[in-house]
């Protein structure tokens, strides 16, 4: 049998939780247990590869120090490595047994944070150990103490060697139902080197210009291939056809190619339930929209909306501004 220790506190030479653990491992190592315990902090770098060691755990224990509030950063990061990376099917069938000492207040917490988080993952809880210890000497010379560690110890070993059965939790059925993990299918490494490179903005803002770039190339050799450009009249005729009437608006529309001086402006003029779009130049406008014709093209393809090319800056328009919007109900240009 097998039992890994991962420890998350500091590591200071009078962390009570570094003793509990201590007398813990004498006496499994008795019981021919073989006991291998995880310093978090001194594998900070490390932590989102340590699911894998559950792999061959028949049980773990979770030990940390409560010095000011919770049971500290490091444990959480290796609990949630476990719910990110972690091998769910394995994780069902292993033991955990919190270990929570506290040199303020807080134990009582933050051992009930461990065995929800455990039983979240899908994992079995077992008793654990949990107190206050303000000196830590006084822990190490009273027997009384000592004692209590022992026979936890030995409530662990007997609860994880006979597969004791353990009653279901609410917090188990959170990973069938509203919080299951979305599948990740890059390594711990890889994830953390995206992370790194999400966060850097100069990296994201040139990976922006660069599929900008290259959709701009693309699209050039389509219309090259092609061998044929849009024109307004087209243009005209395919709002014309995507035409849906909505009570109550009368408004006059005129859409300006800004990067191509051969198209001419198309005219689209709504009255209620008539919509006449057409060619030309002069009148009066309630909305005056300028645009791309390669924005426009994609508008009109369905690729995306009047209010979104707005919002992205894509378009820029005089007028009212509720009209624009309602510019996406008249005309049914997302395909469903």
């Amino acid at each position: 049998m097998k039992i890994n220790i991962y420890y998350g506190g500091r590591g200071i030479i009078d962390d009570p939780t570094l003793f509990v653990i201590s007398q813990i491992t004498t006496v499994l190592q008795e019981l021919n247990v073989k006991v291998q315990q995880y310093n978090l902090y001194e594998q900070k770098n490390g932590i989102t590869a340590l699911p894998n060691t559950l792999k061959d755990a028949d049980g773990v224990i979770l030990a940390s120090t409560v010095e000011w509030y919770g049971v500290g950063g490091y444990l959480m990061q290796f609990l949630d490595a476990c719910w990110l990376y972690g091998d769910k099917d394995k994780i069902r069938n292993i033991y955990m047994a919190p270990v929570v000492m506290s040199t303020t207040h807080g134990e009582r917490e933050g051992i009930m944070s461990l065995s929800a988080a455990w039983e979240m993952l899908g994992g079995l809880s077992c008793e654990g150990i949990c107190g206050y210890i303000a000196d830590t000497t006084k822990l190490e010379t009273n027997k009384e103490y000592i004692k209590i560690i022992d026979k936890k110890a030995e409530n662990i070993y007997r609860t994880i060697n006979q597969k004791m059965p353990v009653f279901p939790a609410s917090n188990q059925a959170v990973i069938n139902k509203v919080a299951v993990a979305n599948s990740i299918d890059l390594t711990p490494q890889e994830s953390e080197q995206l992370s790194e490179y999400a966060s850097d903005d100069r990296f994201v803002k040139k990976q922006k210009e660069d599929l900008q770039e290259l959709a701009s190339i693309f699209r050039d050799k389509m219309g090259q291939d092609e061998g044929t450009s849009g024109n307004s009249e087209e243009y005209a005729k395919r709002l014309q056809n995507k035409f849906k009437p909505v009570p109550g608006i009368n408004a006059k529309f005129k859409v300006l190619i800004s990067d191509n001086a051969k198209l001419k402006p198309v005219i689209i003029n709504v009255a209620n339930s008539v919509c006449e779009c057409t060619v030309g130049e002069g009148g009066e406008f309630d909305v005056i929209i300028t645009t791309e014709q390669r924005v426009f093209e994609d508008i009109l393809d369905g690729r995306i909306t009047f209010q979104r090319a707005f919002m992205d800056g894509s378009i820029k328009m005089k007028g009212d501004f509720k009209l624009l919007r309602s510019m996406d109900q008249l005309f049914e240009l997302m395909e469903e």
